[in-house]
């Protein structure tokens, strides 16, 4: 497996080996630096990937799973524009979702939090601020910031939240150290929708639907105009094929709070 132990340890095989042939013939430093650009690129695109484990493991896609059922999740709510309009979707549809909410805007909506449980979705954390900057946090700032999260949750619907979601998806060894410490659940996804970036619904909607399989974990965000048109769409196409949406913690059969 690539993660970041392995490239590490070999990494540095790769470098000791180097330097013992170094002293019996030439060994040009553009070799040395071919190596460590190597790990660098390993590093970086595995940081920015959830999918590929690099960091830590996270629940992406549940290939077991033997049911027509897939997991719609939600990114950076609530907001008091479009949650609502998403939540009256999931429930003509009879759906239900995860949504992985910042502190800030849970401390601004309590009732949309309380709104979300009520009608049988899921909670999950994505930090308090959600900082542009997050991934150069220290451990502690990060642990800070997921706790603070949580006990903003914990004061509306008394429950602790285990599910936890790092912005923009990126990991690095001190959020692997903050988890191990919260014992979170990490979250990615399988079907990244894009609807931050795109401004085509129909390029949005074919983007989820081509990948959906069983176990599937789609990402959107609930604090766009663009996503409540796709999910609509998306939600269609799922009854259409006989796929329930259902939360992450079902999808994977794991706790989602304690």
């Amino acid at each position: 497996m690539l993660n970041f132990k392995n490239i590490n340890r070999i990494t540095l095989v790769l470098f000791i080996g180097l330097l013992i042939i170094s002293v019996f013939i030439s060994i040009s430093v553009f070799v040395f630096i071919l190596v460590f650009t190597g790990w660098l690129i390993f590093t970086i695109i595995g940081s920015f990937n959830i999918t590929w484990n690099y960091h830590l493991d996270a629940y992406n896609f549940n290939k077991t799973c033997n049911k027509k059922q897939v997991a719609i999740t939600f990114d950076d709510g609530p907001n008091t524009e479009f949650t609502p309009q998403i939540l009256d979707l999931l429930e003509a549809y009879h759906a239900k979702a995860t949504f992985f909410c910042i502190g800030k805007h849970i401390e601004q909506q309590p009732k949309l939090v309380q709104q979300i449980i009520e009608e049988g979705h899921t909670i999950g954390n994505h930090t308090y601020s959600h900082s542009e900057i997050f991934d150069f946090y220290g451990k502690q700032k990060v642990i800070d910031e997921i706790e603070t999260t949580n006990a903003l949750v914990a004061s509306i619907i008394n429950k602790e939240m285990i599910l936890f979601r790092p912005p923009y998806g990126v990991t690095n060894p001190a959020i692997t150290k903050a988890i191990k410490h919260t014992k979170h659940k990490v979250i990615g996804w399988n079907i990244r929708s894009l609807d931050t970036v795109k401004d085509n619904e129909q390029n949005i909607l074919n983007r989820i639907t081509k990948n959906i399989t069983p176990g599937a974990v789609i990402l959107l965000h609930d604090s766009q105009n663009i996503t409540v048109r796709v999910l609509e769409q998306l939600l269609l196409f799922l009854q259409e094929n006989n796929y329930q949406s259902v939360t992450v913690d079902t999808l994977f059969n794991i706790e989602a709070y304690a």
